[in-house]
């Protein structure tokens, strides 16, 4: 009774929300470790900043492959965790650790042989290339390290542990700001290095982040490590997390891959177009990082439920979750819009970046209407194991509209950064729609199949 007494507190509205505010600084600064370099490099110089942009643009379909597949872990340990099954927790553990480190390791050696032809291929412009090049390859080296970090961190989130996690960002995120303003502006006696200096001390505090989090993994003592979990190896477990993390990392790899594309058409509009874009990017990260801290934190929640067989309280913690989502992200694009003569001075004093910028983020307010509803909707049916809807409905809007609408409108129709933004909105709602129209139908009830809920427990 006490067990199911915690679940019932953990699924409150007041709850979710408690849980929701360390997620969302974790995030908001995760976001911004790239973006604090392109601020304080663009004090320095613009076309480092473009620079930036590129690498972190191959850079994070790395990342967010990365993501996926802790995402993942998240979801199969909360459940693991909702049926109170300890010796499972533990080897979802320890092979999520055999899983991502291989997947970080093999993704160094992609970024190192492939990121040229990449380059060339997004028509990265000649006076960034060699910066660029540089920036990223010096990140790509401690790809190991951000594929531990992601890991450890969403062990400890699965164990509603999402303060410790916060803090750590906290810590990490210091160290970068700190690192960037000695070795960008060659402080101390420092060699002034721009972009070179800033993907340095974005190595270091990842460093230090990972310490930080394999020590507070080890203090919760929540769970057992050890390589006897891995005797004989737990093959379905491996299974469960590759048809969550797979499917979920290629629609992930597509989404990134189109955005490269649209990247390539924007870098052909000009560098300062490019440096808009850059720009206009880091204001959406802010729009919708609280959405994607709810939407953690309701995918942590449907775990607990799932583990613990109370399947027909999920959609009305989803729909709860949906309407919270939404009205944080429209209203952080309506504050960002309305202030965006004065947001943008924090980078630039360049007036053509600030008018086209202010046009882009009139359109990013009904952008972020639909971003909010896929947000949730993809963690949400992710968590109750329906990976095809998003992973097939996603990879074909990708392409098909924001992809070739930025193409169409942008370039073909010669709307330029205006039009690829009008191209992305449209893929954002027509997906967001789709997801919340096929999630209440509730099919995904039938990979439970066989599984009694709570309720047909206490009848038998």
């Amino acid at each position: 009774m006490k067990y199911q007494n915690d679940i019932d507190k953990m699924n409150t509205n007041r709850n979710l929300f408690l849980m929701s505010l360390p997620i969302f600084v974790e995030l908001l600064l995760q976001l911004l470790v790239g973006n604090v370099d392109q601020m304080m490099v663009s004090r320095v110089s613009q076309p480092s900043v473009a620079a930036i942009v590129n690498a972190n643009q191959i850079m994070n379909l790395v990342i967010i492959v990365l993501s996926m597949a802790s995402t993942a872990v998240t979801v199969i340990l909360s459940q693991y965790l909702g049926a109170q099954d300890e010796k499972n927790a533990s080897r979802t553990c320890m092979v999520s650790l055999v899983l991502i480190g291989g997947v970080s390791l093999a993704a160094t050696i992609l970024v190192f042989a492939g990121h040229t032809p990449l380059y060339r291929a997004i028509h990265v412009p000649e006076e960034v290339f060699d910066e660029a090049s540089l920036y990223l390859l010096i990140v790509g080296a401690f790809i190991l390290v951000q594929g531990l970090y992601l890991t450890f961190s969403a062990m400890i989130r699965a164990f509603a542990m999402v303060k410790e996690v916060m803090i750590i960002s906290v810590i990490m995120n210091a160290m970068n700001i700190v690192g960037n303003a000695i070795l960008i502006n060659g402080w101390f006696g420092m060699p002034q290095l721009g972009a070179v200096g800033a993907a340095i001390s974005t190595d270091i505090s990842k460093l230090v982040g990972l310490a930080l989090m394999i020590g507070m993994f080890f203090k919760s003592r929540r769970v057992k490590m050890g390589m006897s979990y891995l005797r004989p190896f737990p093959v379905q477990i491996l299974k469960n997390l590759c048809l969550l993390a797979i499917p979920t990392g290629v629609e992930s790899f597509s989404y990134n891959l189109s955005q490269m594309m649209i990247l390539g058409i924007v870098n052909s509009f000009g560098t300062l177009v490019t440096v808009t874009k850059g720009y206009c990017t880091i204001f959406a990260n802010i729009d919708y990082v609280y959405a994607m801290a709810i939407a953690t934190a309701t995918q942590i929640v449907l775990g607990y439920l799932i583990g613990a067989r109370r399947l027909n309280d999920i959609q009305k913690r989803v729909n709860a979750t949906l309407k919270v989502a939404i009205a944080a992200c429209v209203g952080m694009a309506v504050l960002m819009c309305l202030g965006g003569k004065y947001i943008f001075l924090i980078f630039t004093d360049n007036p053509e970046i600030i008018a086209l910028g202010r046009r882009i983020l009139v359109i990013e307010i009904v952008l972020e209407i639909g971003r909010a509803v896929n947000i949730v909707m993809t963690k949400c049916l992710i968590a109750v194991g329906d990976v095809l809807t998003p992973t097939t409905v996603g990879i074909t809007f990708q392409w098909v509209v924001a992809a070739a609408g930025s193409w169409l409108l942008g370039s073909k129709l010669g709307w330029g950064l205006e039009g690829v933004w009008i191209a992305m909105a449209a893929d954002e709602c027509v997906r967001g729609l789709i997801y919340a129209v096929h999630f209440k139908k509730e099919r995904w009830k039938k990979n439970f199949k066989g599984v009694k809920t709570e309720a047909e427990l206490g009848e038998a």
